[in-house]
């Protein structure tokens, strides 16, 4: 049985979750999204770690301290762009979910806040998105007891919604 799962609208900075999931770029030095405020609400060490950690692949993920973000952990993945769905979107996609779970078995961390990994500015569609996300998780073999879905605007929280109403 895999984790109880929530969705709700809000500001992943201020979710008090073990982990936030942290929509990150291949650099992992910040960028713009959720990428950005994250490294502005957790302050200048988040970026000088991220130097030390080489980077990350499209479908990967790597944890950090949290810093000044009242999150213990961040797990930072790198989200497909989309092109087409025909390039592999939706594997990479959910290759970011289960790894995001992985690493936060790995530090110990029991709840999981996701952002809507690549809808923003790679330009995933928010309902295919949804249900990727909502299927990976839901069929996830991991410890986590409990993830939640932080939308950032109506759109994401209407197709998270729906995804999770669907899928049983």
């Amino acid at each position: 049985m895999g984790p109880r799962l929530e969705v709700v609208k809000g500001d992943i900075t201020i979710e008090t979750s073990d982990a936030i999931v942290n929509a990150a770029n291949t650099s992992l030095l910040g960028g713009g999204g959720v990428d950005g405020a994250i490294h502005r609400a957790a302050g200048i060490e988040l970026y000088e770690h991220c130097r030390t950690l080489g980077g990350c692949e499209v479908g990967d993920a790597k944890a950090t301290p949290g810093f000044r973000l009242p999150a213990t952990w961040v797990i930072h993945t790198v989200g497909p762009r989309w092109r087409d769905g025909r390039q592999g979107e939706p594997e990479f996609l959910a290759s970011c979910y289960r790894r995001c779970l992985e690493v936060a078995d790995e530090v110990g961390a029991r709840s999981v806040s996701f952002p809507n990994i690549s809808t923003g500015l790679y330009g995933y569609p928010v309902d295919e998105a949804a249900r990727v996300a909502v299927a990976t998780v839901r069929n996830a073999n991991t410890d986590v007891e409990l993830v939640r879905f932080v939308c950032f605007n109506d759109d994401n929280l209407r197709a998270t919604d729906a995804a999770l109403a669907a899928s049983g």
